[in-house]
């Protein structure tokens, strides 16, 4: 038992992570009405040295809403050098500025039985004094502590061996009843997994009667050393509790570790069992943890012993915030639930749903809206992994009721997806990283959603068996910067030299030539969209998008320009423009776009294997700069603008030659740019700011 388990605990000496918890959760008694509020905490391990992390995560923590943090003091580093000065910085830095719960453990070698940190020390009374000192000198940053636990954790030690557990006992209960002479209260951590025969050895002992709260240790989900005994969280905690009513009813059960490793993408189920671990009846609940363990940080086993133990986190390594911290950010344990009731099922009215991956996104809602406009089912697959895209869920559900059916999940989770494709009849696939810049900073991330993603889509569409059309969101990023094609420099903008470029755009006969990691990422799964064809005769088609804008974007700095510059505008803030302003695109209503995509699927026996250009054309050609002088026309205002350096594969001109998606489909773009401008910024002065843009402001003085 010992060394299975002690494989699969995730807390470990090395680790970092961050407790979190204070956002408050209500619930009401069936019986009585009364409401009920629940706090709740996250785990985190700061490691000797770790400043600059402690106060960058520790606000992060706070602002989440956490009401406690538990953390480790460890004994063999405050002995270590440096060790006495990092934990005299370490515990008033957070007991200061939240509930703090030290775990006190790790033996000094050198006091130590075997030598090693985790083993017991020669003299049990060591461990109690210091205790004592740990209470003498940080005793005001906290009021409970906790005492080393889990004996199977500790080497040299057979809790099975009576002889063996005494001493653990008396080491355990000698420190728990000073800490409580002191005035101070202490609580039990208890082993992973449950294990209701060593809590009731603990009573026997006589250790429960001088604890005021036992540990509970559980990561259903998780760990494999779980998956045959885990009964589920009432079994356990009632198991657990009719222990202590035995020998400490007044003892209090926290759960002192949990969590879920998103180690396959699933961070929604991560946020699911956050929820859950906050309904069962515990006192206190802590989550296994704020932050991810750095790839380079050896976990208690060793490095990357296991790769779970470095996807436990809220947010990930580098400080990426995963679906669960986002929404704890946005608006605490009501945001959760909020989004939670988005993932409800719904019986299907129809057979042959269509899915939408990314159908939480831009052109994935209007695109999905639609067709349930016309009485389709559709399945919205969505990780809402961006901010904004569940009010486009929300949006949809509103408007569609049961024929909307919400799959939150992540296509990077191949074994997660599947089942959302069983009975698919057509699939359009947008779920995507969308921005170069992301990509250029986390190129394994981007290559696994784009990339890993798309094939994951294919893979499930092809074990479906039943042929469903699949229609891929590629983007004009595969034909490269372009750098071979001559420039005129205008005023304004760039123009070609070429002729036949400059009057109907870049065609699909130009070669790919794939540039920063998004291109190579979105190429990539582009030609493997057109392969899926050949290999295995799927009905697979590719648009090769240029800039789409319209209702329902949530446009940023480095995804969705348009719609970014509008919301800066309307709110009256600068806007940043990178390079010179000359660089020139053709952008399309999302309208149009939408109707594409209906058309490709509408002739997918012809378009079978093919690719296309999709764009606003020669039309709709628009230098950054003139889209600002709009802009301007349509809030009344000057803009405050600031320059700066180009990024990286920018391109100075696309304009998608959009002649062989005309002829073998008959569309073309119907709305002109500057009427789907101010269409935009109708929608977002209405919808994004609840009539208090500088728009309204604008409109309001012409009335007046």
């Amino acid at each position: 038992m010992g060394a299975q388990h002690r494989r699969h605990r995730p807390r470990r000496r090395n680790e970092t992570a961050a407790g979190r918890e204070g956002a408050r959760i209500v619930t009401v008694s069936q019986s009585e009405g009364d409401q009920q509020s629940r706090e709740y905490g996250f785990v985190e391990w700061f490691r000797p040295g770790e400043y600059e992390r402690t106060e960058r995560l520790l606000p992060q923590i706070i602002a989440s809403g956490a009401s406690y943090l538990r953390t480790h003091l460890s004994w063999a580093e405050y002995l270590a050098p440096g060790g006495e000065e990092w934990f005299d910085w370490l515990m008033p830095q957070l007991g200061s500025q939240i509930d703090l719960l030290p775990c006190l453990h790790y033996t000094p070698p050198s006091m130590s039985r075997t030598g090693r940190a985790n083993g017991a020390p020669r003299n049990l009374k060591s461990y109690a004094d210091f205790l004592d000192h740990v209470l003498t000198r940080y005793g005001k940053h906290f009021t409970h502590v906790e005492l080393w636990n889990e004996p199977n954790n500790l080497l040299d030690w057979d809790w099975r061996d009576d002889g063996d557990f005494l001493l653990f006992s008396e080491m355990i209960g000698g420190a728990a009843y000073w800490a409580r002479q002191r005035g101070f209260k202490t609580v039990l951590g208890g082993p992973c997994p449950f294990d209701p025969f060593w809590l009731n050895l603990m009573g026997e002992r006589g250790v429960l009667n001088v604890c005021d709260a036992v540990g509970f240790h559980g990561f259903p989900g998780t760990w494999d050393s779980e998956e045959g005994s885990w009964g589920g969280w009432d079994m356990h905690l009632g198991e657990m509790r009719r222990i202590l009513d035995r020998f400490n009813a007044d003892a209090q059960i926290w759960i002192t570790e949990t969590g879920y490793s998103t180690w396959r993408s699933d961070e929604m189920e991560q946020a699911r069992r956050f929820m859950k671990a906050l309904s069962v009846p515990a006192d206190r609940m802590y989550w296994y943890s704020w932050q991810d363990v750095a790839p380079d940080v050896p976990v208690q086993e060793g490095l990357w012993f296991d790769l779970r133990h470095y996807h436990l986190g809220a947010v990930s390594h580098d400080n990426q915030p995963k679906l669960l911290a986002r929404l704890l950010l946005e608006g605490g344990v009501s945001r959760l639930e909020e989004v939670a009731k988005l993932a409800a099922p719904n019986l299907s009215t129809g057979a042959s749903p269509i899915v939408v991956t990314g159908g939480s996104g831009f052109i994935g809602s209007n695109l999905a809206d639609s067709f349930l406009q016309d009485g389709e089912d559709v399945i919205i697959l969505d990780n809402l992994g961006r901010p904004g895209v569940d009010q486009n869920l929300a949006w949809l559900t509103e408007r569609h009721g049961a024929r909307v059916h919400p799959v939150l999940a992540d296509v990077r989770d191949l074994r997660g997806i599947e089942a959302a494709f069983a009975d698919a009849k057509a699939v359009f696939h947008f779920a995507a990283q969308t921005a170069v810049t992301t990509s250029l900073v986390h190129p394994l991330d981007d290559f696994e959603a784009n990339a890993r993603g798309t094939i994951n889509v294919l893979e499930s569409v092809r074990k479906a068996g039943k042929q469903a059309p699949v229609i891929f969101a590629s983007t004009n990023k595969v034909y490269g910067a372009l750098e071979d094609v001559q420039m005129l420099e205008m005023d304004d903008r760039y123009i070609p030299a070429n002729q036949d470029i400059r009057a109907y755009g870049i065609g699909e006969d130009r070669p790919i030539n794939f540039c920063t990691p998004y291109g190579c990422s979105k190429g990539v799964a582009d030609q493997y969209v057109l392969d899926y064809a050949k290999s295995y005769d799927l009905p697979t088609a590719v648009l090769r998008m240029s800039c789409i804008y319209g209702p329902r974007q949530f446009g940023t700095e480095d995804q969705g320009w348009v719609a970014h510059f509008l919301i800066r505008a309307l709110s009256g803030e600068e806007i940043s423009i990178y390079g010179d302003g000359k660089q020139v695109r053709d952008i399309l209503h999302v309208d149009d776009a939408v109707a594409a995509y209906r058309g490709l699927l509408a002739s997918i026996e012809s378009v079978k294997g093919h690719a296309f250009n999709l764009g606003g054309g020669p039309l709709n050609a628009v230098s950054i700069l003139s889209v600002l002088r709009e802009i301007e026309k349509l809030t009344g205002r000057p803009l405050h603008t600031e320059f700066g350096d180009w990024r990286a594969g920018d391109q100075y001109y696309f304009v998608a030659d959009t002649r062989l998606l005309e002829r073998q489909l008959g569309w073309e773009a119907d709305v002109h740019w500057r009427d789907g401008l101010k269409h935009l910024a109708e929608w977002l002065a209405d919808n994004r700011f609840g009539g208090r843009s500088v728009l309204q402001e604008e409109k309001r003085k012409v009335s007046a």
